[in-house]
């Protein structure tokens, strides 16, 4: 049989600079169907999709154990072109179907991808024809979770914490540091202004480091897979033997970080600041501070509008422009296809303790 679609896509179009949509908003978009000769079409439609899964292997001696989990937050779907309706002849050419969907407002997770998971939210055109399989084509496109720090008193949280050790033989006496940052959340390519009082009372010099880095946990069957990983690593001047100083130094959060996820059931991307002091021949004294990433501050355009700044986005697929050129519109309406939204997240933890980060793992 003839194959007569010459091509079949489906893209969206971006409501502010940066490409990124957050819970509430509405995605419009096209589905675009180019065929070589008039065809008989058995149905068109279009999903709206939201979901987190997880994936890794074990070993455990010659047996190998694959852990995996899923859950979707949401799927909507639109008919274009109903199955039953009699003879759906579409003609040849170039045929664009316009949509719009309503990003359900509930607490959603941003968008990830990890290498043991990833939060996707995708939409999806599948195009059915007689004694064919079907054709399906996917557009993703990037969710992020907002919050404001000023309205969270979690996030606004001070931290402080102290920590003092005595050295050994090799480096008699001790050494001590007080630690504080101002806050807990801290949005992409912001500052982190770290305070530490020190104490050398050691018989050699010390350095103070600071190190930031991810710890990616996900979860199936009862485990845990943790992935940690340097984000960045700096060194302070030496501090000499039988000093005291106070030290402050500004670590900044690379702005293509990933937002924290922290309202995901399988899968959380959490980050720690960590504050140790180098003592040669002992081991090194350290504080660690659980940092939420936010998304970055949003500015407002020459029409008043919230825009998000240009930082890389996990979606692909949008169209440069809104033209459409043709079709009928579909609003979306939960009430007539697909199932409810899920319930809101009342019941997860939003944020890491403040206490208990004292092993990477």
């Amino acid at each position: 049989m003839t194959n007569n679609v010459k091509s079949f896509s489906v893209g969206y179009n971006p409501i502010n600079k940066s490409n990124i949509f957050s819970s509430g908003d509405h995605i419009s978009g096209q589905i675009t169907l180019e065929l070589t000769a008039d065809s008989n079409i058995e149905a068109l439609s279009i999903k709206l999709k939201g979901k987190a899964q997880v994936r890794w292997t074990e070993h455990y001696g010659r047996t190998t154990v694959t852990y995996q989990n899923k859950h979707k937050y949401f799927s909507f779907q639109q008919f274009i072109i109903q199955k039953n309706q009699g003879n759906n002849i579409v003609r040849a050419g170039c045929n664009v179907y316009p949509f719009t969907f309503q990003i359900p407002a509930e607490e959603l997770p941003s968008s990830f991808k990890g290498s043991f998971g990833k939060i996707r939210y995708t939409l999806e055109a599948v195009l059915s024809r007689s004694m064919r399989m079907d054709s399906k084509t996917k557009a993703e496109f990037t969710l992020i979770h907002k919050q404001n720090p000023g309205n969270d008193p979690v996030l606004m949280t001070p931290q402080r914490n102290m920590v003092d050790k005595k050295t050994n033989l090799f480096s008699s006496g001790a050494v001590a540091m007080d630690v504080n940052i101002a806050r807990t959340g801290f949005r992409q390519g912001e500052g982190i202004q770290v305070v530490a009082s020190i104490q050398n009372k050691s018989s050699r010099d010390i350095k103070p480091k600071y190190s930031l880095y991810s710890k990616y946990s996900y979860f199936a069957k009862g485990k845990r897979k943790v992935q940690t990983k340097n984000i960045l690593k700096e060194v302070g001047d030496a501090i000499p033997p039988s000093a005291g100083v106070t030290v402050t130094r500004i670590i900044t959060i690379p702005p293509i970080t990933c937002v924290s996820v922290l309202n995901c059931d399988i899968l959380k991307a959490e980050y720690r600041l960590k504050v140790y002091l180098d003592v040669k021949y002992a081991s090194d004294p350290e504080i660690k501070f659980p940092i939420v990433v936010l998304p970055a501050v949003e500015s407002v355009d020459e029409e008043g509008n919230l825009q998000l700044p240009d930082v890389p986005s996990y979606g692909y697929g949008a169209f440069s422009d809104s033209d459409m050129l043709g079709g009928t519109s579909f609003p979306y309406n939960p009430a007539a296809s697909g199932p409810p939204p899920p319930p809101p997240y009342g019941t997860y933890d939003l944020y890491p303790p403040l206490t208990g980060f004292d092993k990477k793992s």
